[in-house]
């Protein structure tokens, strides 16, 4: 492989979770305006035209010719559409940190199915990497006093169901990329997510007679400067950095560097909101990234060096 291409992924895949841990807090303030389907419409909105600009101007050429969209329909239906509507209705049942406590075990998801579908194989050092970096984030969370109350099984299973389609995704994606472009699999993806999106929330409205009321949070410039980061970087420049990084890494490397989320997350309510970095969360990162590198270092070559020096010794 083209070790710069190989960088370009990598770099792609830091890039994906640094957008990602901010997006946390762009999501909570557009919320303050907007209604959860509202707020999802106008995110797809804002991505599916900023991609249609230079589509339409020619600079980003995409060929379906020939081509099994049916497959790129799927994946759709996985991430966005399946991830989005399972989580948002997970957290109605469920609190938000035990979403990020599920959410934390999506790599693990994810090597399994890559084992399953792809035939990825994983060092033992690196699932051993992979359950560091999920510990990190699951010390995080214990250490603020979250748990998870199985008496909302219902939040649970919803939950645990998004992760499984974001893992889903993540497998069927590397799959698709070798006859699709990242470009090709995000604007279908976009398109559908918005077009869909766009539906539930008109026919939500206007079964409650609040359709006047749709646009009515895009007098807040504070609502739409939300909106454009979580449109514009945090779906359509993830979407295409994830594609084109899952088509040079395989998915179980990839699918740990969501876990840096988790650090950013902390950096950016540290930043922003004034909020109080504790010993445990400088703990709890140290693990998140030394599972993230374990993970992405230490395949068959690296784990053989370090067998062999652990000999040596």
């Amino acid at each position: 492989m083209n070790p710069s291409g190989l960088k370009l992924a990598y770099l792609c895949a830091i890039i994906n979770a640094m957008i990602i841990g901010f997006s946390f807090l762009f999501t909570k303030i557009a919320l303050e305006f907007a209604e959860p389907m509202d707020t999802l419409t106008f995110r797809f909105a804002a991505s599916f035209a900023a991609m249609s600009i230079p589509v339409l101007m020619g600079r980003v050429r995409l060929n379906y010719r020939g081509k099994k969209l049916y497959k790129v329909l799927l994946l759709a239906t996985l991430y966005p559409l399946g991830f989005f509507t399972l989580q948002s209705y997970g957290l109605k049942y469920a609190a938000s940190s035990e979403g990020g406590i599920l959410f934390a075990f999506t790599p693990v998801l994810t090597m399994l199915l890559a084992f399953l579908f792809l035939k990825e194989t994983t060092t033992l050092l690196q699932k051993l990497s992979i359950g560091l970096s999920v510990s990190g984030v699951l010390f995080i969370f214990i250490m603020k006093g979250s748990r998870i109350d199985w008496s909302n099984m219902t939040g649970i299973i919803l939950l645990f169901l998004s992760c499984l389609a974001v893992a889903g995704y993540s497998v069927l994606a590397r799959r698709l990329l070798k006859s699709f472009s990242p470009a090709e699999i995000t604007y279908v993806m976009l398109g559908i997510a918005f077009l869909s999106f766009l539906a539930v929330s008109l026919a939500g409205h206007a079964a409650t007679g609040t359709l006047s009321q749709l646009f009515s949070p895009l007098a807040s410039g504070t609502f739409i400067a939300a909106i454009l980061y979580l449109g514009i970087l945090s779906t359509l420049v993830t979407a295409l950095s994830s594609n084109y990084a899952l088509s040079k890494i395989e998915a179980s490397k990839m699918s740990v560097f969501s876990n840096l989320s988790t650090i950013v997350s902390i950096a950016a309510g540290a930043l922003l909101l004034g909020e109080e970095v504790r010993l445990y969360h400088i703990a709890g990162s140290v693990l998140i990234i030394a599972g993230v590198m374990g993970t992405n270092l230490l395949g068959k070559k690296g784990e053989r060096q370090v067998l062999n020096r652990a000999k040596a010794g």
